[in-house]
């Protein structure tokens, strides 16, 4: 019984040290986005931009337009444009590689909301998933529940596109926007008065389609993302996993 005893008091001293509770073992690790984590804004295809304003890079394979260079300026950037160029080709490439990875983690059949609105739910930190269809995010709050772990990690998998209007997410008890992460199969449409957070990778498109649209997070999409009066920032870095601590 005293091994036993033993044996259970490592474990949840290990689990302690690596943030988390007595659950620290099955909490949500999150890929790293790699040089992706510089941009604000990344699409593949292009990045167009229209009466909106943007703090942090941005950058596409192909063309950007609707900032200082090399277009006229139609909106306001506090960051460097790459287009076509190492740093965004690299970036995309990281891109990549971050959605395949948070696309193949597993979702417990209990964190399946298929059929469910995101609207007035609380969710605390894991992973979540609509495995073949769309959802909705609209005229109510999705609030993250971090428990009071600056570390915790939230991904929510959705098969097919997400769609808001009227709508916000808000992060409670320490939670932190760079530790959430949006996988979408196709797009994601943020509609008039969303206030959104967290990392949005899309395996198609992003558009921001209506006035005080705003994200706090990153716009990361495989083809293109279009901003119509927006506001985008990515806020403050954190360390999702923090290291051990030797003596």
């Amino acid at each position: 019984m005293k091994t036993h005893q033993k044996h259970l008091s490592t474990l949840f001293a290990i689990a302690a040290l690596l943030g988390g509770t007595s659950q620290g073992f099955a909490a949500t690790i999150a890929p790293s986005l790699g040089t992706a984590s510089n941009f604000v804004v990344l699409g593949g295809a292009g990045v167009t931009c229209t009466a909106s304003a943007v703090s942090g890079d941005v950058g596409s394979l192909v063309t950007v337009t609707g900032f200082p260079t090399p277009a006229p300026a139609l909106c306001t950037l506090v960051g460097t444009v790459h287009s076509v160029d190492a740093a965004a080709t690299t970036a995309f490439a990281d891109f990549a590689v971050a959605y395949d990875a948070l696309a193949a983690m597993p979702c417990d059949a209990a964190n399946n909301l298929t059929g469910q609105a995101l609207a007035g739910k609380t969710l605390a930190p894991g992973v979540y998933c609509f495995p073949s269809t769309t959802a909705n995010l609209t005229a109510g709050t999705l609030t993250l529940d971090a428990g009071g772990d600056a570390n915790a990690v939230w991904v929510i998998q959705v098969g097919t596109a997400i769609t808001t209007g009227s709508a916000s997410v808000a992060m409670i008890n320490g939670g932190q926007q760079q530790n959430v992460f949006w996988q979408l199969g196709t797009a994601a449409t943020i509609g008039t008065d969303t206030a959104f957070t967290g990392n949005i990778l899309a395996g198609s498109a992003i558009t921001f389609t209506g006035a005080n649209a705003t994200l706090v997070g990153r716009a990361l999409a495989k083809t293109a993302v279009t901003m119509t009066g927006a506001t985008l920032s990515q806020g403050s870095s954190v360390v999702v996993v923090p290291s051990p601590v030797c003596k």
